[in-house]
């Protein structure tokens, strides 16, 4: 299935009014797992960093949803985002200027494989990214070398336990829920090889969506998105759907974050420039 069609359709609904943008993206806070596990991240990051001037490099900014996150975290950030989709960019600056965060907030076209500002940023996130790319050791070289001594990169991804939900390949693709990802998922071992070849010292890596936050990664997105694949009219459906749905996904969400996993369907990956 094709992702990026139906985010598009989504995003034309809620981006009539700046009101809708803001409920959207608390929708995505409490429907996403990912976003429940990089929000964790970042709040513990706020402790135990100054936040004062921090930069920051949200790599594959998309709809602008962690862009926003991280300027309310970081309320005296400064923050980037680059993508390689133009209409995403200009959307986003458009947004941003209209709430007015833009200038704390910037969004840029930027192919992350070409992609190189040496020593800029303290912080560097990339959601739901790396597993788009094919040249990703690239990508995490350049991540290297943007950062600052002492900056930290985090990464959720799909894992190679069926992040991609991937049942066949073709010619070398990777056929599943999501067609747009170019590889099934990353082992531990291999991305932290990888991370560490770019010249990454210390790295955290650990699963997430296990047996539960699977379970509710099924309820909240995937059977939704088959049927919005399938016809328009469930978007009128799809505010019941989740009255009945949510209560259960919030619960198995929380036992996720809060759980350590043998194995999951996510990668959750911490890099630190030394």
């Amino acid at each position: 299935m094709e992702y990026d069609p139906i985010k598009r359709r989504l995003g034309n609904v809620f981006n009539r009014t700046p009101f809708l943008r803001k409920l959207f993206y608390s929708l995505l806070d409490l429907l996403l797992l990912r976003a429940w596990h990089v929000n964790k991240e970042l709040k513990s990051l706020k402790r135990s960093v100054s936040s004062r001037n921090i930069r920051i490099l949200d790599a594959g900014s998309g709809f602008g949803q962690y862009s926003y996150r991280l300027s309310r975290i970081f309320s005296d950030s400064h923050i980037k985002g680059v993508d390689v989709k133009d209409e995403q960019i200009d959307d986003c600056n458009s947004f941003f200027t209209t709430i007015g965060l833009h200038e704390k907030v910037v969004f840029e076209y930027g192919d992350l494989t070409t992609f190189n500002e040496p020593y800029n940023y303290d912080l560097i996130l990339s959601v739901d990214v790396m597993e788009h790319i094919e040249e990703d050791e690239l990508v995490f070289s350049n991540f290297y070398k943007s950062l600052r001594n002492n900056g930290m990169l985090l990464i959720s991804t799909p894992s190679d336990q069926g992040g991609s939900d991937t049942d066949q390949h073709d010619h070398g693709s990777v056929n599943g829920f999501i067609e747009e990802h170019v590889r099934d998922g990353y082992g531990i071992r291999d991305i932290t090889e990888k991370l560490q070849r770019a010249g990454f010292s210390e790295i955290e890596a650990r699963y997430t969506y296990g047996t539960f936050g699977s379970f509710s990664w099924k309820l909240s997105m995937k059977y939704p998105i088959l049927l919005l694949g399938i016809s328009k009219v469930f978007f009128i459906l799809l505010p019941f759907y989740y009255l009945i749905t949510f209560p259960f996904c919030a619960i198995f969400n929380s036992i996720d974050v809060h759980s350590r996993h043998k194995s999951g369907t996510g990668l959750l990956v911490k890099a630190y420039k030394k």
